[in-house]
């Protein structure tokens, strides 16, 4: 066994650095950025060989990586698997392997400005009919995300059952017309809107850009802690005209093939599963794939009392994520950067729902 300390590549930003306090000085950090660029060095890493022994990923990249991933199921110890969320194992799961083994539950809640609005926004259609700025990422997953949302909520669907591309054009155009509306809202310009990820959206309600928008669990903290953190309130996210969705998933701990410590990578991704480190991610605000330590977060107040309540709500009611694919960043890319153009006006919708048709027959495509 290397007696080297670990290699490990992580998913930097203010929603995941806190936890990974406790073990930092232990390890040898080789990459720590935002998730696209993460899986972009990571995936040139592993390609070359080198070595990487405990990765920070999800449960819709890891398909993506499975040539570089050992499945977990015959690493960990089953009995730290059956602490976990069935429905968050599932899904960092494909074709039955279990690839990485998740952190945590990641859903999304509406926070929106009491001193701006009467009541949150229940629907998308009440968002476009109205006047209030809706801050979302206007680039990368989280805007694809949007559309995805968005197609599903009106009882459309990117995939058919059997993994076909089921994108109807009329659906595809409505999503886009509802996002361009809200873009337009929005800050124009390199700071504007298409610069945004999902800090930047966070920043945008705290510093009072935006009267609402949709946060990750991780943000919680900050958004509370800030100067108009008392007049921000959770709310269920915004509705479809047929559903109630949110675009969902699983941040997870994969070990890659290029591992040179094959038992200290188990041993620190058992201890990443531990109670301990799941009572920390709850604590900066996360919710934890643990049952036994969800089940056992106690409110701050009142408004974390909503918040929970909601989160819990949504984990029950209206997750939706996609399919396991192989290709799916490619998808994600490709579309994400059609919506955008869509917003810059370098592009209009029409031809967004070509691009997005032709990427959707692309994936589903047999490798």
């Amino acid at each position: 066994m290397s007696t080297a300390k670990l290699r490990v590549a992580l998913i930097g930003g203010p929603m995941y650095d806190a936890l990974y306090e406790p073990f930092t000085d232990d390890v040898e950090i080789v990459v720590h950025a935002d998730h696209l660029t993460l899986n972009a060095r990571v995936a040139e890493l592993l390609d070359a060989g080198e070595r990487i022994d405990v990765l920070s990923t999800h449960g819709k990249y890891a398909p993506s990586q499975r040539r570089w991933l050992h499945p977990l199921d015959d690493l960990v110890d089953p009995a730290t698997v059956a602490t976990m969320e069935p429905g968050a194992v599932a899904l960092c799961r494909d074709d039955g392997d279990l690839l990485c083994i998740p952190r945590n539950v990641d859903v999304r809640v509406t926070w929106w400005r009491t001193d701006r609005m009467d009541t949150p926004p229940d629907t998308f259609a009440d968002l476009v009919a109205g006047d209030r700025v809706f801050g979302f990422t206007g680039r990368g997953s989280g805007l694809f995300g949007l559309f995805y949302e968005l197609v599903v909520g009106a009882g459309g669907a990117l995939f058919g059952s059997g993994g076909e591309p089921a994108l109807e054009a009329p659906s595809a155009e409505a999503a886009l017309v509802t996002i361009a509306t809200l873009g337009a809202r929005c800050p124009t310009g390199p700071d504007g809107l298409v610069s945004w990820h999902y800090d930047e959206v966070d920043d945008a309600l705290v510093h009072g850009v935006v009267d609402a928008a949709a946060a990750w669990p991780g943000a919680t903290t900050l958004l509370r802690g800030s100067a108009v953190g008392p007049y921000l309130r959770p709310a269920p996210y915004p509705s479809g005209p047929q559903r109630r969705v949110s675009y969902s998933g699983c941040h997870g701990w994969a070990i890659p093939t290029t591992c040179g410590d094959l038992p200290g990578a188990i041993e620190l991704v058992e201890r990443l599963c531990s109670a301990d480190t799941h009572r920390r991610e709850a604590s900066l605000g996360g919710i934890p794939a643990r049952r036994d330590v969800l089940a056992g977060v106690e409110p701050v107040d009142a408004v974390d009392a909503e918040r929970l309540a909601v989160t819990r709500a949504t984990i029950a009611e209206s997750m939706i994520t996609y399919p396991a694919l192989e290709r799916f960043p490619t998808l994600e890319d490709t579309g994400a950067t059609a919506i955008t153009a869509i917003l810059t006006g370098e592009s209009t919708i029409p031809d967004a729902v070509d691009v997005i048709g032709h990427a959707l027959a692309e994936v589903a495509e047999p490798i």
